[in-house]
């Protein structure tokens, strides 16, 4: 491959790519399955808190 194929394919399909992982990362603390994952990782912090 050349130098321009290869600048090709990134500018194209690596935008691609990198888009759509991009929106994937965003979404995935707002999947169904994670309210309670990141209740607990909210909360870790004061688990040892002896004021409660």
């Amino acid at each position: 491959m050349s130098y321009d194929e290869l600048r090709h394919f990134a500018d194209s399909w690596g935008l691609l790519v990198m888009t759509v992982l991009f929106l994937g990362l965003i979404a995935w603390p707002f999947r169904k399955g994670a309210r309670q994952h990141n209740h607990d990782a909210a909360n870790m912090i004061f688990r040892d808190d002896e004021n409660v």
